[in-house]
């Protein structure tokens, strides 16, 4: 057998034995490199336990109008405040309309603008914080001025600031959160960008001619996209309560239309004869913040 390369013999083994790569080389590739199994994936168990409660309710306000069938506002004043039954399992208010309905109608309504709205805010306040972080400056002191001048104002009042425009419609509303939740975006994408655009990482892409695109696929998103994920799982448990809590003082959806915090109001009168109506919505909006806050690791993180 001939010689090991001169490359291989400069390379002294370790432990005194020749590793199999090395082995492998010197016999022309005979012997199989074996490789490293991967490590398994291991979620944490608050983690695992939010996505499937966030899942079942997803599935709940996706399919639920379809299975339940029954109409959200459709009136049978022979039939009110009826206790749960076969034909209607959370029963009926006291329009004689169906809980359960109203309840799937509603989940619907709140998740799905609560998280529209966080998305909405997700996108310029991610933007406008790698720009503050990018150029600095004036640049950076106007934008730091404009979210200092929204955080100033608390964030349900500025919802309804903007939702006295048109009151119970849903674009106000939704216009309202998304002008409230921004900052946070901002804020939390402007303290992980400046790290980031100060690291070797990025000096040394710039210093090989690597454009602002590269830095920002290839630096700043992969180090904004966990923090960002979890803001998003926040802003969205933020926005539902705010909807809720609009709805609750009347102020935010208005009847006949079926939303959590409207159905509590309606509720309350007759929580005594049927405390089944308020336990519902409450339920199942504690049910969604507690689904988006196990999801949302530690915020000292952000």
């Amino acid at each position: 057998m001939s010689s090991p390369p001169e490359s291989l013999r400069a390379i002294p083994p370790e432990g005194g034995r020749t590793p199999v790569a090395w082995q492998s080389q010197i016999h022309g590739g005979a012997e199989a490199v074996p490789s490293v199994p991967p490590r398994p994936l291991r979620w944490p168990v608050r983690t695992v336990l939010g996505i499937t409660l966030l899942g079942l309710l997803a599935l709940f306000a996706l399919l639920g109008p379809w299975l339940v069938g029954a109409s959200p506002v459709v009136q049978d004043l022979r039939n009110t405040l009826a206790p749960p039954s076969a034909q209607h399992w959370l029963g009926t208010d006291v329009l004689g309309r169906s809980a359960l309905a109203r309840l799937a109608h509603a989940a619907q309504l709140s998740l799905g603008m609560a998280l529209l709205a966080a998305v909405s805010a997700a996108v310029p306040g991610t933007l406008l914080g790698i720009a503050a972080a990018w150029r600095g400056g004036r640049t950076e002191r106007a934008l730091l001025m404009l979210s200092d001048s929204v955080l100033a104002i608390p964030g349900l009042l500025l919802v309804l600031l903007i939702a006295a425009l048109a009151p119970g419609a849903l674009w106000a509303l939704y216009a309202g959160l998304s002008a409230a939740l921004w900052v946070e975006y901002f804020r939390v994408s402007r303290a992980v960008a400046r790290p980031v655009l100060a690291g070797d990482a990025v000096q040394a892409s710039r210093l090989l001619g690597f454009g602002r695109g590269y830095v920002l696929r290839r630096h700043l998103l992969p180090a904004l996209a966990p923090t960002l994920g979890t803001l998003l799982a926040f802003t969205t448990s933020q926005a539902v309560l705010a909807l809720a809590a609009l709805g609750f003082v009347g102020v935010g959806m208005q009847p006949p239309t079926p939303e959590l915090g409207l159905m509590m109001t309606e509720a309350m009168p007759y929580y005594e004869e049927a405390p089944w109506l308020i336990a519902a919505p409450t339920a199942l909006l504690v049910w969604l913040v507690a689904a988006m806050m196990l999801l949302n690791p530690d915020r000292e993180t952000a």
